[in-house]
């Protein structure tokens, strides 16, 4: 048993604005002044990789990159840019295009659009299409360098960069001795060990109602992450058609069919990114792809006629820690 396993532990939360939305981080540690550092470490290594994973900041790794797009030119990549990529890489891959990062000349059009409440104008839209394709992301395993193929690629890491901080915040906590931590990172949470004497943290995850009513589920887990990606809160609506910021990065277009994922996985980079692909797979597509990959468990709700419909993994229910165990 280590020292500060013997001690008491006390419950800290804290919270900071960073990577576009708020992230939080609940631990357990035997004084104020330890969990303080340790919650510093962990939101000063979620700055730092905001410095190379972020499409907002101009000088951002990431930026420079894809000002490079056209020219022919490898460039060698930090270690967490190499990974995040390498496995977004992998992702667009298995799911033919449905996952792809270089979605960033379209992700800016419709963020033009949501803004105006229009549509993108089609020339531009065809514009921004013949400049994605993960197909066009060559990366060098040997020389850790990727090159963007194509004039006007542009990437944006949206739909797994806030999951793999908080798997890097989570590893920063536990170096410092404290793995009773939780780390939410706009929705995006990785979990560690539970708080003293549980079995599980309790998280609220969204859902809807067959009527429609959107409403919250409290489940328990531990040593894992759990992410959620829907197509029912932000969007644009022209002509009663909603579509949402979740784009499609096959056709360029919002998706129009409200959907809600959540997915369980071992990561919370695996859990971002898969609630990311599964938000645009058909359902039935979405579970297999989920079925492939260990210990990951997914549930999709959808829109259908008035109502809504509901699926999900066979091991969906049995990723939660029994509710008995803490008397909800």
């Amino acid at each position: 048993m280590s020292p500060l396993s013997a001690q008491p532990l006390e419950g800290y939360i804290f919270t900071r604005a960073q990577m576009g939305t708020q992230f939080k981080i609940v631990l357990y540690a035997p004084d104020s002044v330890l969990a303080r550092r340790a919650a510093d470490a962990a939101f000063a290594r979620i700055d730092t990789l905001n410095q190379h994973l972020s499409d907002y900041l101009n000088d951002s790794e990431l930026s420079r990159l894809s000002a490079t797009a056209g020219s022919g030119q490898d460039v060698p990549l930090s270690e967490a840019l190499w990974t995040v990529l390498q496995t977004a890489q992998h992702l667009a891959a298995e799911t033919d295009g449905a996952f792809d990062v270089t979605v960033g000349p379209l992700t800016r059009l419709w963020r033009w659009a949501m803004r105006r409440g229009r549509l993108p104008p089609e020339d531009e839209l065809a514009q921004a299409r013949a400049a994605t394709g993960y197909r066009y992301l060559t990366l060098d395993s040997t020389a850790r360098t990727a090159r963007l193929e194509r004039p006007g690629m542009r990437l944006d890491l949206g739909g797994i960069a806030k999951g793999y901080a908080t798997d890097e915040a989570l590893k920063v906590l536990r170096a410092h001795g404290l793995s009773r931590a939780l780390v939410d990172g706009g929705g995006d949470i990785r979990l560690g060990d539970p708080p003293p004497d549980k079995h599980g943290w309790r998280v609220e995850i969204s859902t809807v109602r067959a009527g429609g009513e959107k409403a919250t589920e409290k489940r328990l887990l531990a040593r894992c992450a759990i992410a959620t990606s829907g197509a029912t809160y932000r969007y644009v609506e022209v002509d009663g058609i909603r579509y949402s910021h979740i784009l499609d990065p096959r056709t360029g277009m919002g998706l129009t069919d409200e959907r809600l994922v959540t997915v369980i996985a071992p990561t919370g980079t695996q859990a971002d990114a898969l609630a990311s692909a599964l938000s645009v797979l058909s359902p039935d597509d979405g579970l297999v792809l989920a079925a492939g990959v260990p210990d990951v468990a997914a549930r999709i709700i959808w829109r259908a006629g008035m109502g809504y419909r509901q699926r999900q993994s066979s091991s969906f229910e049995a990723s939660f820690v029994s509710q008995r165990d803490e008397g909800m």
